[in-house]
């Protein structure tokens, strides 16, 4: 551990620790050393992404260990914290509302959207890798806006007034393809005006940013586009995910280009908001071990001290979330160290308290945790929870899938942190041998862990898939004699049920392992292991599921409880 010490805290150590010296203090030397140390030990902390109280010197990157892609955020108008959405693509509640009092430390605290728009095509089946794209947050007289593109519908809108109250429904701002990662700005002249990029996959073009001027309430766009940067003429191909900001008189728009692995940041100004604009890489990766740091947002401290948060790319776990010290430098924001992002940084304020996103969930209450999102538009025959303190996941019913890929009650959170482990007490309850219900890790490749009955007993299957996007075709890897069945009538069939403990163990790697318990205490290992792979434009996954065939009445599983733990560093 490395101790820091500030000058004035060595004059106190000397102080303390020199009775010759100062024989007034009526401190002797064995206490005035324990005293002194006390304060070396609460000064001194061990940066770490998430700071404790006593941590408050330092920060280390990456401040989110987790899959928050796009990122935009905002200072609260009141002063007392900052908050942050992110993109959600097809999972629902969808536009995830996290809080820091720091920047530093982030817990998650709403979600704008219930449902992703329009739903009856959201509603059908799992979309991956579509719906919510690059959203942007502002606030403007009193509420809150949030605008994100959909590159099939257009770009859609929300608002409220409390970030951690209810949000309006959607409203189509603009109908179109390709149109994506609008972000707003309300000029101080009354006008209003919408920035956003193209998809090349819907429009057949990309790497410009256009404008367009929208009306003031922020409901719908007027007259046409103007493209204000053109990526092709430079090298800044694939420009995209713009927020549009206003400083001392100049009109800046932030843009990412290169790519999402290994792009850069670029900065736009102009003294008129319809350009023409020149450019500068702001941030680009260099001599650093952080590949393209690009793409989020410009933030101000309430002392107007300016940082940049945005992603960098490291699958499985995603898009995880840094945090850069901001210079203006001749009307340039340079970021990080002269343009290249920092692994460590001093705290942008002092940490009032330590947040963290939540992870565990014990479904107290029958309140589910913010974390978990489902693989689709929510519909009740997916689950619920119970009013005991469990959460029951029913059986999806089908025949007609290879695998679990467009299955849309899967009750997933995201990966985070450089490897933990996480424990699922359940019960699962069969009403036929093809029911299969346990835990999963998904992506573009999964492995699933089955509880399944066989006849009068129970027994486990560990399944794995590749390519599950491409109806990749399941493979069981191994299986375990279980348990016997627990027959309980039920009316005309009985339920047959089996109390087990899931274990998932995740190495920073992201080598995956599985373990089983029937009593919480001594775990088996299955003696598998499994490589995690992201999703479709999102990090893997973990969590719960449960399926059946179509002719079937549903089982389920209850979760009476999840535990997470990180792995020590």
């Amino acid at each position: 551990m490395k101790l820091y010490f500030p000058n004035k805290l060595i004059f106190f150590m000397r102080f303390f620790m020199n009775p010759s010296g100062f024989m007034t203090t009526g401190i002797n030397l064995h206490s005035g050393i324990k005293f002194a140390l006390g304060f070396v030990f609460l000064l001194s902390g061990i940066p770490s992404g998430n700071a404790s109280a006593a941590e408050i010197d330092y920060f280390t990157n990456p401040v989110v260990y987790s899959d928050y892609s796009d990122p935009d955020a905002i200072a609260s108008p009141d002063g007392k914290g900052y908050y942050m959405t992110a993109s959600s693509f097809h999972c629902a509640p969808g536009l995830p509302i996290l809080f820091s009092e720091d920047m530093v430390n982030w817990e998650i605290v709403n979600h704008a959207l219930k449902q992703v728009p329009p739903v009856d095509f959201y509603n059908e089946t799992p979309r991956h890798g579509k719906g919510v794209w690059a959203p942007s947050i502002r606030h403007h007289n009193g509420k809150y806006y949030i605008y994100w593109g959909d590159p099939d519908f257009g770009i859609f809108m929300v608002s409220a007034s409390d970030p951690r109250g209810e949000w309006t429904e959607p409203i189509l701002v603009k109908e179109g393809k390709g149109m994506i990662d609008p972000t707003p700005l309300w000029d101080d002249n009354g006008k209003a005006y919408l920035a956003f990029a193209w998809a090349a996959s819907r429009s057949k073009f990309n790497s410009v940013i256009s404008l367009w001027e929208m009306k003031p309430d922020g409901t719908a766009l007027i007259g046409n586009p103007k493209i204000v940067f053109d990526g092709n003429a430079g090298g800044n191909h694939t420009c995209e995910g713009p927020k549009l900001y206003k400083h001392d008189g100049r009109y800046y728009i932030l843009c990412p280009a290169g790519g999402v692995d290994k792009g850069w940041q670029l900065a736009l100004r102009s003294n008129d908001v319809w350009g023409p604009y020149e450019s500068k890489i702001v941030l680009q990766q260099g001599n650093s071990a952080i590949n393209g740091p690009h793409q989020g947002a410009l933030i101000e401290t309430p002392s107007k001290e300016p940082w940049f948060i945005h992603f960098q790319e490291s699958q499985p776990w995603g898009r995880i979330l840094h945090l850069n010290p901001v210079k203006w430098v001749d009307g340039w924001p340079v970021m990080g160290n002269n343009g290249e992002p920092v692994s460590r940084a001093t705290m942008p304020q002092k940490a009032v308290k330590s947040h963290n996103i939540a992870t565990s969930d014990n479904f107290d209450n029958g309140i589910i945790g913010l974390q978990w999102q489902w693989h689709g538009n929510y519909s009740p025959e997916f689950g619920m929870p119970l009013t005991e303190g469990k959460m029951r996941v029913y059986g999806f019913l089908t025949d007609s899938i290879p695998n679990l890929w467009n299955v849309p009650n899967l009750f997933l959170q995201k990966f985070h942190s450089p490897g933990f482990s996480a424990t699922a007490k359940v019960k699962v309850t069969a009403r036929d041998d093809r029911q299969q219900s346990g835990i999963v890790v998904m992506g573009r490749d999964y492995f699933r862990v089955a509880v399944q009955k066989q006849g009068d007993k129970f027994i486990i299957r560990c399944i794995e898939c590749h390519d599950a996007e491409n109806s990749g075709q399941e493979t069981i890897v191994r299986e375990l004699p279980l348990t016997d069945a627990k027959a309980i009538e039920a009316g005309l069939y009985p339920n047959y049920e089996c109390d087990i403990w899931l274990r998932l163990d995740v190495a920073p790697d992201g080598i995956c392992r599985f373990a089983y318990s029937l009593d919480g205490k001594k775990f088996n290992d299955t003696d598998v292991s499994f490589k995690a792979r992201e999703g479709k434009w999102i990090g893997a996954k973990y969590g719960i599921y449960s399926i059946a065939p179509a002719s079937a009445e549903r089982g389920w599983i209850d979760v009476d409880s999840f535990i997470v733990n990180n792995r020590k560093k």
